[in-house]
């Protein structure tokens, strides 16, 4: 009879791997509107911007860090055979799919009152998967709870960039 050595609550490697693929995915998906929309433009350049503006380094390595959260989350929830399973991956697509609708409607669009209105939405998505998320995977849905923050920090940072130039 052969016994494993494996430390029990670790990962078989092959699910290790498998949620590396999630996080990639995710961060490849939200990452992909900075292909066509950027903040490196004359337009936005020119906008007021508030005082608690961050630097612009700050936004690529807080969405890295939160979509690397996400993807940890989404391969938890995957994983999973609890009930509400399905919900909350179909809820995970949908506020990604709102997720990555803002970038070019801010900054392609340069519709900052539509993006407003995305980010609101998102902020509403985000809620109702960390809500599925915790019926299926408690972890998962702690995970969320840092792209909330930033979401709603990210939703004051968008109006009050429309305020300022409206």
């Amino acid at each position: 009879m052969e016994t494993s050595r494996r430390t029990p609550g670790l990962p078989e490697p092959r699910s290790i791997l498998t949620a590396i693929g999630f996080i990639v995915l995710v961060n490849a998906v939200g990452s992909a509107p900075a292909l066509i929309s950027s903040s490196d433009t004359a337009w936005f350049q020119a906008l007021d911007k508030p005082w608690f503006y961050p630097p612009g380094i700050a936004f690529s390595i807080v969405w890295t860090l939160l979509f690397t959260l996400l993807g940890v989350a989404l391969w938890l929830v995957w994983r999973s055979e609890g009930d509400g399973r399905r919900l909350a991956l179909g809820l995970f697509v949908v506020q990604m799919a709102v997720n990555v609708s803002w970038t070019p409607a801010f900054f392609s669009l340069e519709q900052l009152l539509v993006a407003f209105g995305i980010i609101v939405l998102l902020w509403v998505l985000v809620v109702a998967t960390i809500a599925a998320f915790r019926r299926v995977d408690r972890r998962a849905a702690a995970l969320l709870v840092p792209y909330l923050a930033w979401i709603t920090f990210a939703a004051v940072l968008n109006f009050e960039i429309w305020r300022l130039n409206a």
